[in-house]
């Protein structure tokens, strides 16, 4: 039964990188078009959700969404969820509608065709220069003006140990929210560890449930004031915290 387990996750995940790139070569023509010039980003974004969808539904996930607020239709907004697997970004980018740009890690740009596309249309950081974290924002204002919202995994990347419920936020994302008064909507990701972590022999076909909360408002607070961005930022952890406890004491019942 073992050896079948084994050979299963195998196929399984040879098939997500399968995915990962067919809706890619199906629709580069449209794809390289819409990179051309940054105002047609919202063309490309359209493909973007549609890739999304046809990999969570190809590799067998469903979700589940609750909704406490709606996004309004052309206005931005700062997104932050927990972070436990790459389909943490197809998850996102499915239950979202409103044109965004991820920050994400500048690792994902080596991935073949994906990386192509990543890195032209992504915010890139490297974590381990201030020069690179300097320039994240100056890119992320200039989305920002451009009236996209910006996405941000305010863990700063997923933790190694994977008993880790979750890790440390950085400021990042919550000082940049607060400089442009745009409201935060904090996500929970329920079980995207489960179905797809990063330990290669495990996963399995199921439910994604996902909680998108009320937002929190950003209007009148000061971006310069540390001890307000460590306020918000505890307040957004503290709800995405108490919402990962509740999803797993359903699961357990």
């Amino acid at each position: 039964m073992r050896i079948l387990k084994v050979i299963f996750w195998v196929l399984w995940r040879i098939w997500f990188y399968v995915l990962l790139g067919l809706p890619i070569i199906i629709m580069l023509p449209f794809l390289l078009i819409s990179i051309l010039k940054e105002k047609w980003y919202p063309y490309f974004f359209v493909m973007a959700r549609i890739w999304a969808k046809v990999i969570l539904l190809g590799m067998g996930f469903y979700y589940k969404v609750e909704r406490e607020e709606e996004l309004e239709p052309g206005k931005s907004y700062m997104l932050v969820s927990n972070h436990t697997s790459m389909t943490d970004i197809m998850l996102m980018l499915a239950l979202v509608r409103n044109p965004f740009v991820f920050v994400g890690k500048k690792e994902l740009s080596k991935i073949p065709l994906f990386g192509f596309f990543y890195k032209r249309t992504c915010i890139l950081v490297d974590r381990n220069s201030s020069k690179s974290r300097m320039e994240v924002f100056q890119r992320a204002q200039k989305r920002l003006s451009q009236g996209l919202s910006i996405c941000i995994f305010p863990e700063g990347g997923v933790p190694d140990d994977e008993s880790i419920l979750l890790d440390e936020f950085k400021d990042g994302a919550f000082r940049l929210a607060l400089e442009h008064q745009i409201p935060i909507v904090p996500i929970t990701f329920a079980d995207n560890k489960e179905r797809f972590s990063y330990t290669f022999l495990s996963g399995s076909p199921g439910l994604m449930r996902a909680k998108i909360h009320d937002f929190i408002e950003t209007k009148g607070k000061n971006a310069s004031d540390k001890k307000e961005i460590r306020e918000v930022r505890d307040q957004v952890k503290a709800i995405i915290f108490k919402q990962l406890q509740k999803f797993q004491n359903e699961k357990s019942a």
